[in-house]
């Protein structure tokens, strides 16, 4: 690729928001609130107005809003709460916006922040979560089927909040421009366009006046999807003052006010008969929400319930999902959003099957997951799985792992008192839905430049959208350069979230080609160019399944993963090396949630996790081999037969080394266990059962 994006990354040649070049800016901070719930009395500015290079300072009453942030209503809202800038009378959260400071450097605008008096009235917290949204699903009898089951199992798994903590954080530059009265902002986001018409729609502004880029975006993994309150108040004031201005979160801000994730409760009862056939499902989802909504905060409550009963066919169901709010800092999508926690529960019930049963959890498993010949099947909730052989995913895990000789082997370790365990997963990644647009365009030298209406953070999208327009035009790729992220110079789209890059984005640069491709053939010398609004034919669901072999030290509660593998069926490949990067990247993640990673919120709701001193991010140390396999099984959803994988190690790896956990437990009778796996909780664990059996 002529504008090859690794090397330039490589030399330091990026643009992240912060490093926009502005002439004569601003700065802003923020004077947050110290209270998880509050009346404001006063805030008092006299002395930060007298901080050296202080410019301006707002509150709520300056600023008046034309609208307020849309959300994606995939459940039905009862209510929608408000989406306060500044807070406005009351603070609803620790870490909420109550003042902000413009001044000429951005340490002066931090000490003017602190240098703002905030007289707070603590109320009540909102100590019960508030239902503002919820969604059922409801097929056959489960009642007659609970009834006649031989077998019944039933369980809770709890995700802790999680930080999604992206290397770079929340980011927004300004550059305002008094002649046309327009702002080019540079933005750390995953949505450019809909970050534009957000800020637009909130700020009563025509959109043809905004222009929004995010060349390079450090890391999101969901929590950059949505527009913040802080990066509004920034776009209003460089309109308001006529004046370029900056603003970029610190590590401490962006773990109390930035979008957590995870945070779901999920209990489920599973009726099996005699033969192991699961005969019905039953599940409450009940997802924590904010004191306020990004865009997508209802797709983890949505997803965690109609993704069941996942890759199995049973017919009864009885699946109910609750959003609900309360005075802690908002939860959105996190890697995942909503999959994790749907597969996390079938597959602790399926392994709670296989061991009243007495079946192996492999075969379990193949004997209840819907069949290749099904294909497309439609579930219990009304999802259409595309294509794949899911028991097949089973049979390749369990000869890529050694599965027979490993359970001899933990058998043999058994009987010498070690704690052993084998964990297995199935997991299914519905990718997105819906459109995204291309623009393919050849100049007169035969260089060729693709504008992708998606966009990237780190995945290195353009190696694949460069690699789908050298295949169509007969080029070599480094005659073409791909752009995207920008609402100027690429076309209309959604961006980068739920695992649609490729699948769509990659299949309207497919399209696009090939009219190019056929306009050239016809003769056609000049420049040309051809845009394509492409929208899929359904969700491509991805799949596959994940092992992992855990030993456990009875006197520290230290797990260690002995062995993991992973078999992942994401349809067509189009950059291998990219895919596995994602998969890596995604059972770090997992790993994380499983093993350490949690938000902690005091009973005033005040954030105990605030660094990484105490927040346990994963480390590439901590993190144990991946033995990576794979099947293709092109999906007939979109044109390019591509699935998602972006999302696959978060989704597939926590159930596993939990089962792990479990199963290596097992001889000791312990059944439940709250993620993350602490050595602290199952030392607790081990210690109290080894006590009860005394």
């Amino acid at each position: 690729m002529h504008d090859d994006p690794v090397a330039r990354l490589l030399r330091g040649k990026a643009c992240f928001a912060d490093d926009a070049e502005l002439s004569d800016p601003l700065f802003v901070a923020f004077a947050r609130s110290t209270e998880a719930a509050g009346r404001i009395e006063a805030v008092t500015t006299d002395h930060a107005m007298e901080c050296a290079g202080v410019f301006a300072i707002h509150s709520t009453e300056d600023i008046e809003l034309a609208g307020t942030l849309p959300v994606n209503p995939v459940l039905q809202l009862s209510r929608t709460p408000p989406f306060p800038i500044i807070a406005q009378g009351h603070v609803q959260a620790v870490g909420q916006p109550v003042a902000m400071v413009i001044a000429d450097s951005r340490n002066a605008a931090i000490d003017g922040a602190e240098a703002i008096g905030i007289a707070l009235v603590a109320e009540d917290m909102m100590l019960e979560p508030q239902e503002i949204a919820s969604g059922n699903w409801h097929q056959g009898d489960v009642a007659d089927c609970r009834a006649a089951a031989a077998h019944v199992v039933t369980t809770k798994v709890h995700h802790a909040r999680l930080a999604p903590a992206p290397l770079e954080p929340r980011s927004i530059s300004v550059a305002y421009d008094a002649l046309t009265d327009t702002a080019t902002i540079w933005t750390s986001t995953q949505t450019p366009h809909r970050a534009r018409d957000s800020f637009a729609t909130i700020l009563g502004i025509d959109p043809e006046r905004i222009r929004v880029i995010a060349q390079d975006v450090g890391g999101a993994f969901g929590m950059k999807a949505s527009v913040y309150p802080e990066e509004v108040a920034v776009v209003w004031a460089a309109f308001r003052h006529r004046r370029s201005i900056k603003w970029t979160a610190t590590r401490s801000e962006d773990f109390v006010a930035a979008t957590q994730g995870r945070g779901i409760t999920s209990s489920g009862t599973l009726t099996l008969d005699a033969a192991g056939k699961f005969t019905s499902l039953t599940a409450q989802i009940d997802a924590p929400l904010g004191q306020w909504l990004p865009n997508s905060a209802l797709i983890p409550a949505w997803n965690a319930a109609r993704i069941l009963p996942s890759g199995y066919g049973i017919d009864a169901i009885d699946i109910r999902t609750s959003a609900a709010t309360i005075n802690l800092p908002p939860t959105g999508i996190y890697r995942g959003a909503g999959r994790p926690e749907a597969v996390a529960l079938i597959e602790r019930l399926v392994d709670l099957a296989a061991h009243v049963t007495g079946i192996d959890p492999i075969e379990i498993r193949k004997r209840n997951l819907v069949p290749q010949t099904a294909m497309p099947f439609t579930t219990a909730t009304g999802q259409i799985l595309c294509s794949g052989d899911y028991a097949a995913a089973l049979t390749q895990l369990a000869k890529v792992s050694d599965y027979d000789a490993l359970r001899t082997y933990q058998a043999q370790r058994r009987e010498l008192g070690a704690l052993v365990g084998i964990g297995i997963s199935f997991y299914l990644e519905p990718s997105g839905s819906g459109w995204e647009s291309a623009t393919v365009s050849r100049d007169v030298d035969g260089k060729v430049t693709v504008a992708s209406g998606s966009s990237a953070q780190g995945q290195q999208r353009h190696i694949a959208f460069g690699r789908i327009a050298s295949a169509q035009l007969d080029q070599p790729l480094s005659s073409i350069s791909v752009t995207m992220g920008d609402t100027a110079t690429s076309p209309e789209g959604i961006g980068a979230l739920a695992s649609r890059s490729t699948a769509i984005g990659g299949s309207a640069v497919l399209a696009a080609s090939r009219a190019l491709k056929r306009r050239i053939d016809a003769g056609e010398t000049g420049p040309i160019s051809e845009t394509v609004r492409y929208e899929n034919d359904g969700q491509a669901w991805g799949y596959g399944a994940y092992l992992v072999m855990v030993s456990i030290d009875s006197e520290t509660g230290t797990t260690t993963i002995e062995q993991a593998t992973c078999v992942d069926d994401a349809g067509r490949l189009i950059a291998p090396e990219q895919v596995i990067g994602q998969i890596r990247g995604g059972f770090a993640q997992g790993w994380g949630e499983a093993m350490q990673e949690a938000m902690h919120h005091d009973a005033d709701g005040q954030v105990l996790t605030g660094s990484f001193m105490d927040y346990a991010l994963p480390r590439a140390y901590d993190l144990p081999d991946l033995h990576i396999s794979s099947t293709q099984t092109p999906t007939p959803t979109n044109l390019l037969g591509a699935k998602g994988v972006g999302e696959a190690g978060t989704i597939g790896a926590p159930p596993a080394i939990l089962n792990a956990v479990f199963d290596a437990l097992a001889p000791l009778g312990v059944r439940e266990l709250d993620m993350p796996l602490t050595p602290a909780k199952i030392w607790h664990a081990i210690n109290a059962a080894t006590k009860g059996s005394n």
